[in-house]
């Protein structure tokens, strides 16, 4: 078990050192882009995020704080304050950057604190209602993870969809049992890549997104199976002796 989670260990970290030579790429791609690609002001469909943008910039809200907030809350997240960042003409590495950040923001939290308030809710009819209905949802909507564990987790915060993101990944991460510090690191390793295909996708169309989401899932794949490799090697290695 110790040499598992401790191949796992490495795996995330060789991962988010990979992940950071990707990020050092956004960073040229987005001091490259011409001034007009850190947008309009002007959006054909005016979205949840951008509904929210504007609530916020009412209240005397600067701009990177907005792209923060926005990041910060559930269903949103991360994949819709980046499109409202580019929206409201920030520089896309920038963005990026204050959206992981927010996005991380309730992680910890929720980790520490979803046990301890399901159990205490629970106690009610009404709460043990809802959590029983939303652990349920979250265990049909994240069977990769039950399969796959910590590295399960990163691959499905990383797809940027409704049903996923660090909200979700959070509660999946307790109902199926993810140490903490695996969960937090599998969590912003997703994050990160939802927000390399979220940015991509906001500047350069789908294509550009699919693309880059071909790329980063593929890398995820790859790293998961050499993963494995290693661990069944090394599970062999121990048998023999």
């Amino acid at each position: 078990m110790y040499v598992r989670s401790s191949h796992r260990r490495v795996w995330l970290e060789k991962r988010l050192v990979q992940l950071a030579g990707l990020f050092i790429i956004l960073l040229i791609f987005a001091i490259l882009l011409p001034d007009k690609a850190y947008g309009t002001g002007e959006v054909d469909h005016v979205s949840l995020g951008h509904r929210l943008a504007q609530y916020f910039q009412d209240k005397g809200i600067s701009e990177e704080a907005v792209v923060v907030l926005i990041s910060t809350l559930p269903i949103v997240e991360l994949r819709g304050a980046i499109p409202v960042a580019h929206w409201l003409g920030i520089n896309p590495f920038i963005a990026y950057l204050l959206a992981i950040i927010g996005n991380m923001i309730p992680v910890i939290p929720i980790l520490l604190l979803l046990g301890p308030i399901s159990s205490l809710l629970s106690k009610n009819r009404l709460g043990k209602a809802f959590f029983d209905w939303f652990f349920e949802r979250t265990r049909k909507k994240s069977a990769a993870i039950e399969k796959y564990e910590t590295l399960g987790l990163a691959i499905f915060v990383a797809i940027p969809l409704p049903v996923t993101g660090a909200w979700t990944g959070c509660a999946a991460a307790f109902l199926f049992g993810i140490k903490y510090k695996h969960a937090v690191w599998a969590i912003l390793l997703g994050v990160m890549c939802s927000g390399i295909i979220v940015t991509i996708l906001t500047v350069m169309g789908i294509f550009g997104a699919i693309i880059a989401g071909i790329v980063l899932l593929g890398f995820l794949v790859v790293s998961l199976l050499e993963m494995f490799r290693k661990e069944k090697k090394e599970v062999n290695d121990l048998t023999v002796v």
